[in-house]
């Protein structure tokens, strides 16, 4: 099955749900200023996935939640997500994002900062609103590693020597957990079992790392329409991701040389940017990381396939496939 058919079975398995998600980001985001509203609703409403509220609402339903708050206590985890796209859109000086220009473009980056602190406090005060503990701290630890992750990556920009486990420690802190924070806040509202909560906190985290993955693979494929920014972005913006890493291992002294000047440049060409995908694709660097992307989606399927059967796992299970097999 093919990405296209994937999304279309899951879409028609979760239409209700994602109307639902949507129309309760639209009223909890509840701010006292028009520019708020403005701002913040040019990221949140400008196509996204909502794939993390999505799976609070799928975990909690394969866990037997039958409480009437999931919709709304899901948003807090789009709310998280667009804060840190606001703001890593600063701090990278990134041009476009889903195919649109970034906030801090339009209304500058003071607003736009301000407007990435609301968003955390706003998913701060919904996670409160659950009077769980558990999940508070859940949030709490979440908005912690996201920042450390973004100063993580902030201090290795650039870094020519950037590991492979430096690479996966950032997209932990900054992707994953997230992801696994979802799952783990809907075991909590379902109060399901310790063998179901770590399933899920299992499957989140996997997850989340095969999605960071393939997005920074799909950084190469040179189809801004399809990834909504510019091709090379990552590299541009001094970001070694994994395909860069593994290229720079792997090449031999002579392409290695120039692979580095090109990513100091950073005011690369287009043709000099094909030459570096060809040269990923040849010495199997794209294959590289999409086979370590694929080993997380096997762990994050594994996970799941531990519930009994039902069209909820099953759909958790396409989920999963999904992110690996995706082109946007």
């Amino acid at each position: 099955m093919n990405d296209l058919e994937l999304k279309r079975r899951i879409l028609e398995r979760v239409e209700d749900d994602l109307q639902e998600i949507e129309q309760a980001l639209k009223q909890n985001l509840k701010p006292h200023f028009d520019l708020v509203s403005k701002i913040a609703g040019h990221i949140l409403f400008s196509g996204g996935k909502r794939l993390r509220p999505l799976l609070v609402v799928l975990g909690a339903r394969l866990c037997g939640y039958q409480g009437d708050y999931v919709k709304t206590f899901s948003v807090i985890f789009e709310y998280l997500h667009a804060a840190t796209l606001v703001h890593d859109d600063i701090i990278d000086g990134a041009g476009l994002r889903r195919g649109k220009p970034v906030a801090h473009t339009i209304w500058g980056n003071p607003a736009a900062v301000l407007v990435g602190d609301f968003l955390l406090a706003r998913s701060i005060a919904l996670a409160a609103r659950t009077r769980n503990p558990k999940i508070i701290a859940v949030v709490a630890d979440i908005t912690e590693n996201m920042s450390q992750g973004e100063i993580q990556q902030l201090l290795k920009k650039g870094d020519l020597e950037l590991t492979e486990a430096e690479y996966f420690d950032v997209i932990q802190r900054k992707t994953a957990i997230l992801f696994q924070g979802a799952c783990h806040v809907s075991a909590l509202l379902a109060d399901a079992s310790a063998a179901q909560e770590k399933a899920l906190v299992d499957y989140g985290y996997h997850m989340g790392m095969a999605f960071q993955m393939i997005d920074d693979v799909l950084d190469y494929t040179l189809d801004s329409r399809a990834t909504g920014k510019t091709a090379g972005t990552d590299i541009r913006e001094g970001k070694l991701t994994l395909p860069v890493i593994r290229i720079l291992q792997t090449a031999d002294e002579a392409d290695r040389s120039v692979m580095k000047e090109m990513i100091r440049k950073k005011d690369f060409k287009t043709d000099e940017f094909r030459r570096l995908v060809k040269r990923m694709e040849h010495c199997g660097a794209l294959e590289y990381s999409r086979r370590q992307a694929a080993a997380h989606v096997r762990q994050a399927r594994e996970a799941i396939l531990t519930f009994a059967s039902s069209e909820t796992r099953d759909t958790l299970l396409d989920v999963a496939q999904y992110a690996l097999v995706r082109k946007a």
